[in-house]
């Protein structure tokens, strides 16, 4: 599998570098746009790592540019801690994933891969982003090595946010995944479902947060502690902790 490592940190990328080599991958290495720009131009690439502080020009001008000429090569960015508004203009200009600084090298192969795998129309067994784990075969959850019980519309839920792969899922199409029998659901529906999975979640390396006005996506990080977050549930929702729907 080649991939197009655009990294301007020298010993990011050589550590990046070294360590795709060694899980059978091919890298090429850019330090800046304008080897991206002639790499792109000279070879084809199954994925992109792509940083977006480069020095002569922002990295989501490389990705632009690339949509612009029709280049559809599936595209990993690395993005800082808490860099919001990198994450929506990439969405808006193509980008198919995210990862936040600092991260582990199994989770950065295990996005290229899948990237790699939906791009060519393959489907993945078993899709995990840190102790979470979801196996489509058998249909569960796992979290840390344990089975995650879950409500159907609770594991409706997290397989629509698990496979949005660390993009925002709008809340209009989570509900039509949540709820596809009944269209007059209001948004407490889904708020209420939300909450009781990331209470679910609590204490883990996932959580579920809020992207203003894109929605909700799933990530890496702390969550809150679940009494925390307990009086924020909404009450007058007709999906409530007994359901069985």
């Amino acid at each position: 599998m080649r991939i197009l490592l655009v990294e301007d940190e020298a010993e990011l990328a050589a550590w990046l570098a070294r360590a795709l080599k060694q899980s059978g991958f091919v890298p090429d290495h850019a330090p800046d746009a304008a080897t991206a720009d002639a790499l792109l131009a000279a070879n084809e690439y199954d994925a992109i790592l792509l940083d977006l502080r480069l020095p002569d020009r922002h990295g989501l001008t490389v990705l632009s540019r690339m949509r612009d000429g029709g280049d559809r090569t599936p595209v990993l960015v690395l993005t800082a801690e808490g860099a919001l508004q990198d994450r929506v203009r990439g969405l808006n200009l193509g980008a198919d994933d995210f990862l936040t600084k600092p991260f582990a090298i199994e989770e950065v192969e295990a996005r290229l891969t899948a990237l790699v795998r939906r791009s060519r129309g393959v489907a993945t067994p078993r899709v995990q982003l840190g102790s979470l784990s979801y196996d489509s075969a058998s249909r569960a959850f796992m979290l840390a090595d344990q089975l995650l019980a879950l409500t159907p519309r609770e594991h409706a839920a997290l397989t629509a946010l698990l496979m949005g792969s660390g993009m925002p899922v709008g809340k209009q199409r989570l509900a039509g995944k949540v709820f596809p029998h009944d269209r007059d659901v209001g948004p407490a529906a889904i708020e209420l479902v939300l909450h009781r999975l990331r209470r679910k979640l609590a204490g883990s390396d996932v959580r579920i947060t809020t992207v203003r006005g894109l929605g909700y996506m799933l990530e890496l990080g702390a969550a809150p502690d679940a009494d925390a977050t307990a009086g924020e549930a909404p009450t007058d929702s007709p999906a409530s902790d007994t359901d069985h729907a």
